[in-house]
């Protein structure tokens, strides 16, 4: 099955808009309500068996289950009944909202990272989801919402040919409201294969990265050139009133300026990303935990290139799209093995920016030379070390057949 998510921008009416906004204050206080429920009882549980607190108790039954999701499901279908601005939402949205909420709390239970759910201020719930759609609801520049109607968009690419609408998502930015449409499709794609032509990419601080055919693109600079203006409008926001119009004003005018920082960070990456697909059939890089690198002292220089999400999501995403091969190879001493003869030159200080090899005294630039033997580490491990070669079938193989420790074994 394929998954595809394309993003519209909404051209709403005023009375869409409304809508919109009441849809987002209903999930959001639908959301608190859930939430402190649960938390009340798990605080109930937390009271001393021979002593109560002198400021305050939670009062439950000892036998009341906890508030799972089906049961609060099914509160919400009673609770309808006594406050009737409930159905002015559609059902359904209300009910991805009991699910968020309840997969906020198993991500915190099951996954150490996960921090324990928060209550949802007006800033910090920005989106509801309609996970059932009717029948031709897709139409050129609109498309048809449960429960709200038609409503147009600024149709900037054509919906996916042989994919059909799963799921829409109404997502509120600083620049207005965007739809998210999940188009799905059945059709099963086989995994990309080795092809001829290698490419080995060694990312870096300095130089975004470098690959195997000498190219270095350089680092780019997306919030670090606009600091000053940054600077400004926040300098301006200290002197407001907290809460008055001039206030909110500025941080919709500083959340603007974030916004058009991400989108041109991310429209940049995906062309690179193209750009190195259009060079090569095999694309290999460092397995790398660029965690590591936005918690040390290139923290700044590597959130603002978007090194880890290009290496982990843009560039995978977009090699299987253009069915190219994309694999992460071994990092370990890749810039202290010499491309030329193979062997180890020792380790290499933070400014030394040239290879010079001792035992062929070959002299090349640094990340050039671990781009080489990225490329090297990635064909030996798709079993083609030294080339292609023709098969019988007039096809083309790898020419070298990979065996395990086991298969040697048996064999």
């Amino acid at each position: 099955m394929i998954t595809f998510t394309y993003r519209y921008k909404i051209k709403p009416t005023k009375q869409q808009l409304k809508q919109f906004e009441q849809y987002l204050d209903i999930c959001r206080s639908v959301y608190n309500y859930a939430h402190a429920e649960r938390k009340a009882w798990l605080e109930s549980r937390k009271s001393k068996v021979d002593r109560c607190s002198i400021v305050s108790e939670y009062i439950i039954r000892h036998d009341k289950p906890f508030p799972s999701y089906n049961a609060q499901a099914k509160a919400l279908t009673e609770a309808k009944k006594r406050l009737p601005y409930l159905k002015l939402v559609n059902a359904q949205c209300l009910q991805q909202v009991l699910k968020r909420l309840d997969k906020a709390w198993t991500d915190f239970f099951k996954i150490p990272e996960r921090g324990f759910p928060r209550f949802r201020t007006k800033n910090r719930f920005r989106s509801f989801v309609f996970p059932q759609l009717g029948k031709n609801c897709l139409d050129k520049g609109k498309v048809k919402l449960p429960s709200i109607g038609w409503i147009k968009i600024r149709q900037s690419r054509a919906y996916p040919v042989g994919f059909q609408p799963k799921q829409f998502q109404v997502v509120k930015r600083a620049s207005g409201y965007y739809l998210m449409i999940n188009f799905q499709s059945s059709e099963v794609v086989p995994d990309p294969i080795p092809g001829e032509k290698s490419l080995g990419i060694d990312a870096g601080i300095s130089n975004f990265l470098a690959t195997s055919n000498q190219e270095l693109i350089k680092s780019p600079k997306f919030l670090r050139s606009k600091l000053k203006k940054l600077r400004k409008l926040q300098r301006q926001l200290k002197n407001k009133t907290k809460g008055s119009n001039n206030w909110l004003k500025l941080q919709n005018k500083i959340a603007k300026f974030h916004e058009k920082v991400s989108n041109a960070r991310r429209d940049w990456l995906f062309k690179l990303a193209h750009h190195l697909c259009d060079k090569t059939d095999n694309i290999f890089v460092e397995n790398i935990n660029y965690k590591s690198w936005s918690r040390g002292i290139c923290r700044k220089q590597s959130l603002d290139s978007g090194i880890g999400s290009f290496m982990n999501e843009i560039l995978p995403m977009v090699c299987w799209k253009r069915n190219k091969f994309y694999l992460k190879v071994d990092k370990d001493y890749s810039s202290q093995e010499c491309p030329n003869c193979r062997l180890f030159t020792g380790k290499k200080t933070l400014n030394q920016r040239i290879h010079s090899c001792q035992f062929c005294n070959i002299e090349i630039e640094r990340d050039y030379a671990s781009s080489l033997i990225i490329q090297q580490r990635g064909q030996t491990a798709v079993g083609q070390p030294v080339g292609y070669k023709e098969m019988a079938c007039g096809g083309r193989g790898a020419g070298v057949l990979q065996f395990t420790l086991f298969d040697l074994v048996t064999a």
